[in-house]
């Protein structure tokens, strides 16, 4: 199964797992588990750093390089169809971020890994990952 992975797991399945539920931590750690990251959440995490509402233990660029090497993760682009799709979900949320994710977990036919209650008010297939 494709996962796409939001930026709340990625970070929480790096820095504090204990805040990842028992099932997310075993997709997390399957090797049978195709997991995605979208160019979406890198940028989320840049601009978030930049602006320091985001605190990391290195650079971003550092950050991510180690986090895609260590949870095996496949990259995810923006296509202008993702764009298009994210404009056209319903206002349930405002976050750019949140709604490409969304948006892309539907066009690839992937489940969305997250710790965002929100994207349950979404039709998408997601796994809710928080305890």
């Amino acid at each position: 199964m494709k996962y796409l992975l939001d930026t709340g797991v990625l970070l929480n399945g790096l820095i504090s797992r204990p805040q990842l539920s028992q099932r997310a931590l075993s997709l997390l750690e399957d090797d049978s588990s195709d997991l995605y990251l979208s160019s979406a959440s890198s940028w989320e995490i840049a601009i978030k750093a930049a602006t320091g509402k985001l605190s990391l233990p290195d650079r971003p660029t550092n950050v991510l390089t180690k986090a895609i090497q260590f949870l095996s993760l496949q990259a995810l682009e923006i296509t202008h169809l993702h764009a298009l799709a994210a404009g056209e979900l319903p206002p349930h949320h405002r976050d750019p971020f949140d709604r490409m994710l969304i948006a892309q977990a539907r066009a690839e036919d992937m489940t969305l890994l997250t710790t965002d209650p929100v994207f349950r008010n979404y039709e998408v297939n997601c796994i809710f990952c928080g305890k």
